[in-house]
Formats: structure tokens, sequence, C-alpha cells
């Protein structure tokens, strides 16, 4: 053959077909294995510039010494996600190949959530809108809280009502699950609280009477901080400006402390794991109280108006307490809290705070060592943010505001990450899948969303709802999703 002809035959056969990328296996780069905390995986690695996520997994694994169970693993390379080769992402990034590159390993759940696809049951029995509904830590029970002040109880199983708790006198505003799944507390209009045995449906102790306007929030305390068998104590936050502590089984006032610095109404509280309860209010504050005695630790400023919502990466692990993905613990329930709650905190770096205002920002914080935010404010949204969720990883954070629209963010860096656009009108609820893949998020035109959280894609549109979506809580089980709103009933939906 002729010269040109051959060096023509050449030239396409090292052309990679469309979509596949060429494996640059002559080409290498020298790179570092770290965990998300900067701790180095063994010494700099020569590679071949063209090697694929899957070798880097057994790679990873292999260094990990994970023989028997191998893990998944995502990579990163300056923050971003390797998807098809290292030699790709250095090439989009237009990084030096002659430095060390620091690609970023982090386990992924090794479980999956199987995506929800159609509606399993529809039940009446609230006579108004439902403003909440909320699975059990375990996933075996769900609860709702209405308007027409009666708190109900339904049966997963039968997928049908079970218990009607009567006795608000007013539109019940929030409900909680304590994390060991016992009690339910609800909070009305009125400032009333009641505390429900989620066995018998029955009130476990007489009316929580203090606050003088309707409550915004509870939130019960972690199950491995409490000190006797079971939980018997919350943080309620108000309208009328403070926070109070409730222990059930306190003799005389139930009331342990109150919390009464803030000028503005609280929208929300949060007990967090490292003995700190966090207030967020109208005032545009947060506060950080010491959860022993309620000595104030300091107060965090930075937002221009009201905040709505804030959430905890250990958000998760505090809600279902000692369960796992399958709804089953071994052991001490309070030790297997424990052990679940530091491996986390210990793989996160931290319990990192975000929170989320009318101003159309939100802020990340870390609220245990520093009043200032530990990232740029974090802009995109167009109106008012209404809720914001840490994924149950702590990796990731979904925001759902007035403008139709959700966003991801980084958990940790407070980085923009993708919009889900798609409503068409705005966005009250989140709720993740407990592999943090998935993202539901409800809405006023109706309808719940099912979206792939990685590609930031629509899976599936869920009409059916009759109105406004107010309510939407995923199973921590992965079985099924609830959701309630203006129409007065509860969906249940399944794959």
């Amino acid at each position: 053959l002729p010269s040109r002809a051959m060096s023509k035959r050449a030239k396409t056969q090292d052309t990679p077909v469309d979509g596949e990328q060429p494996m640059e296996l002559d080409k290498r780069v020298l790179a570092q294995l770290s965990n998300e905390n900067g701790e180095p995986l063994g010494a700099p690695l020569d590679l071949p510039r063209g090697i694929t996520v899957q070798q880097l997994q057994l790679l990873c694994n292999k260094l990990l010494s994970n023989d028997d169970d191998e893990l998944p693993y995502s990579f990163f390379l300056n923050g971003n996600e390797i998807v098809h080769s290292v030699g790709v992402s250095i090439e989009e990034q237009k990084l030096s190949a002659e430095e060390i590159v620091n690609i970023v390993y982090q386990p992924q759940a090794i479980f999956r959530a199987r995506a929800i696809s159609q509606c399993s049951a529809t039940i009446p029995g609230h006579a108004d809108n439902i403003v909440e509904v909320y699975f059990s830590p375990d996933g075996s029970k769900l609860a709702s809280g209405s308007g027409d002040c009666t708190v109900r109880f339904w049966d997963v199983h039968t997928q049908s009502p079970d218990k009607t708790c009567k006795g608000h006198k007013n539109w019940v505003q929030c409900i909680a699950w304590s994390p060991d799944g016992l009690y339910l507390a609800s909070g009305d209009k009125n400032g009333e609280i009641r505390v429900w045995d989620a066995e018998t449906g029955e009130e476990a102790c007489k009316p929580l009477i203090g606050h003088t306007s309707y409550i915004t929030w509870l939130c019960w305390e972690p199950l491995h901080t409490i000190k006797g068998p079971k939980s018997t104590r919350f943080a309620s936050s108000s309208k009328d400006g403070t926070v109070r502590v409730w222990d059930i089984t306190k003799v005389g006032s139930r009331m342990v402390y109150s919390l009464a610095q803030h000028t503005k109404c609280i929208t929300c509280v949060k007990w967090g794991g490292q003995g700190l309860i966090y207030t967020a209010s109208q005032d545009t504050t947060i506060k950080v109280w010491r959860a022993t005695d309620g000595v104030l630790c300091r107060t965090l400023q930075g937002h221009a108006h009201w905040i709505n919502s804030m959430t905890l990466n250990t958000d998760y692990c505090l809600r279902t307490g000692a369960y796992d993905e399958r709804g089953n613990f071994e052991g001490d329930s309070r030790e297997a809290a424990r052990k679940k709650y530091d491996a986390l905190v210990a793989q996160l770096g931290g319990e990192r705070l975000v929170t989320a205002s009318e101003d159309n920002t939100m802020y990340l914080w870390d609220p245990a060592t520093s009043k200032k935010p530990i990232a740029p404010r974090m802009t995109g949204h167009q109106r008012g943010i209404m809720f914001v969720l840490y994924s149950p990883d702590g990796r990731l954070v979904a925001s759902a505001a007035l403008d139709k629209g959700a966003k991801i963010w980084d958990g940790k860096t407070g980085k923009y990450i993708g919009s889900l656009r798609g409503h068409v009108g705005p966005v009250y609820r989140v709720t993740w899948s407990m592999d943090s893949r998935l993202l539901i998020t409800g809405s006023e035109d109706s309808t719940i969303k099912l979206w792939d959280v990685k590609a930031c894609t629509l899976v599936v549109d869920l009409p059916g709802h009759a109105g406004s979506v107010y309510a939407v809580d995923w199973a921590p089980n992965g079985e099924l999703v609830a959701s309630g709103g203006a129409d007065k009933t509860l969906k249940l939906w399944r794959h």
C-alpha cells in the first residue's frame, strides 16, 4: 500500500467510535487517592490516563483491603465527579498532567432504593388539608397531621386508616416521631402540644401548655444522647418567639426550660447529635444553645430576611435512630444509634448546618465552632426558599422554592450542582430516597415528581392529587412514599 493510504488506515484504527473514550494507555498521570477528609490512601500512584471509574473502584477496594465485600465508590477531581476516565476529566478541567492530581473517593450506599412509579392507594379520612406526613424511624408506621384538628395513624401494610387521635382544638401544624418510634408529638395553631402513644393512639401525657402562639416545629432529642431507656424529651418552637424543651415523664410542669432570646417567630428548631440545639427565626438569626442547660453559645448572622428552614447533615441519621435501611438493629438501641452517628460524623468531618431564607439564599455553617459561614452565600433561587433537606449520606442538599424549582448543592462546600425544573407551581417539600440517589418534590401544581439526582433529570411525573401537595415523605426502609395536601386525601406510592 502507498504510505499515504497506510497512514490513513492507521488513523482510522486509532480514532475511537463516537461516545467511546480513547484508552490513553501510553500516557500516564501521577495520582493521589484520598478520602473526603483529605487523608491520603497510600503513596501517589502512577496510573494510565485512560483508567475508568470501574477500574478505579477495583483499585480503591484493593488498597482499602475490602476483599470480602467490595464497596461502590464515586471519584472526584477538584470537586467534579469523574464520569468516564481520569484523562477525560483532566482534559475537561484543563489540568496539568505534570503535577500530582488529587482524586477524592467517596463510598456510596451498597443498597439501592427502587424508584416509585405508581399510586398504590388513595385513602380518604381527613376532613381538611393534610399539612404533614411522616413515616416512623423504621418505616413500619405512618402518621399525618391535618387542618381538621386530628392526627391520624395509617396501616402501611393494609394501606388503610388505623387510628384517629382527637384532642386538638385547632389546626395541627406539625408532627414529629420520637427516634425510637414509640411516640408521636403534635403541635397546633393554639400553641398546644400533645404526645401520642404510637401503639395505642392514646395520649401519653396531659397536653403540654405554655406557648402563647402557634407551634412551628417539633424535634426530639437524639436517641444516642438520652439518659433513660426511651425517648422522652423534645423541643418545640413557636410564633411566640420561644423554644421550650419538654420531658413527658417529668412530674408537675413538664417543661424543662425555655429559650427566649429571639425577637420574632421561631420557624425551625433542630436538636443536634453533639449536645446542641439550633433555632432559626424570622429575626434573621440562627442561635446555638447548649442542650444540657439551655445556655446560649453563639448567634449566627448573615441572612437579610427571615429564615424558613434549616437542615443538619446528620438529620436522617438522627431521625432513624438505631434502625438500618431494612428497619432493623442489633443489640442496645442507644449503642447502635451512637455507633451509626459517630461513623457518619467521622466520614463527614463534623456536624454541618444549612439555613434557607426568604431572601432567596442559603448559608452553610459549622455551628459548633464558628459564627461565620464556612462557604460563600448559596445563591440561585429567584424567590423565597421554603424547605431545605440534607441527603441521608450527608453529602448533598436539596432546596425547594417559590420560583417553581428545586436545586441540588454540595453539602460540604455549598457549591451549586444542578437545577430540577419541571413544576409549574411553587415547590413546597422534598424528600430523599434512603440511598441518596433519588429525590421527590411536592408542589402547588398538584403533582409529585421523582428525580435522578446525579443526572438532575426527571425520572417520572406522578399526578393524582386534586390540589396543592404540602407534605411528602419517603419511608426509611424505601418501600413507600406518602403524600398529602389540599385535596384531603393521603396517597401512597410504590415501585
